[in-house]
């Protein structure tokens, strides 16, 4: 059994995803969580983990309200990392940083003071992944294939990245699901 998340400070990449891989559908839209059930504490163990989140401009621009995560839930810094900051609508809670994705974590791990940095961007996981500032990877997959939209990890050419499951007797083990159309 999966032990709670902690707030120890990590670098945490965390999303709902599809059983296909897809973390939004097209347009970034969230519309097919709709009817999905999380276990029970889900969100109240999040937010009070989460001392800052680290998302991506598209995903700013589809979703400008950081009263909206965890439901409302959660309150603190949200940093947005974009390459044009200059054309961002200010919005109270929320700083635009226009760094490398590198020291966008280092400004968000010292904002979230000593709890844990969320990243909330497929396209800045990535690059965390790369250059070895991810954590721990928590998902949560959605009974539901999308078939389009935007993937938690795309790297075509790539070399495969190798993780281990965490509170697993096999750390290496594959991962069982079983679904039936509805």
């Amino acid at each position: 059994m999966l032990e709670p998340q902690t707030a120890d400070g990590k670098v945490l990449w965390h999303f709902t995803m599809s059983l296909d891989g897809f973390v939004a559908g097209p347009g970034h839209s969230m519309d097919w969580m709709t009817g999905t059930t999380f276990r029970p504490d889900l969100i109240d163990e999040y937010a009070t983990t989460t001392g800052a989140v680290l998302g991506g401009r598209d995903g700013w621009d589809a979703y400008p309200d950081p009263g909206g995560i965890y439901g409302g839930a959660w309150k603190g810094p949200v940093f947005v990392l974009t390459h044009h900051p200059e054309d961002a609508t200010p919005t109270d809670g929320v700083t635009f940083l226009n760094c490398d994705a590198g020291e966008a974590v280092r400004i968000g791990l010292e904002a979230a003071n000593g709890k844990n940095l969320e990243v909330f961007s497929p396209d800045i996981g990535r690059q965390l992944l790369a250059l070895g500032l991810i954590d721990e990877i928590d998902l949560h997959i959605a009974p539901v294939l999308l078939g389009d939209g935007i993937r938690l990890y795309d790297n075509p050419g790539g070399a495969p990245i190798q993780l281990r499951g965490l509170g697993r007797e096999d750390p290496r083990g594959a991962i069982d699901v079983r679904f039936r159309p509805v």
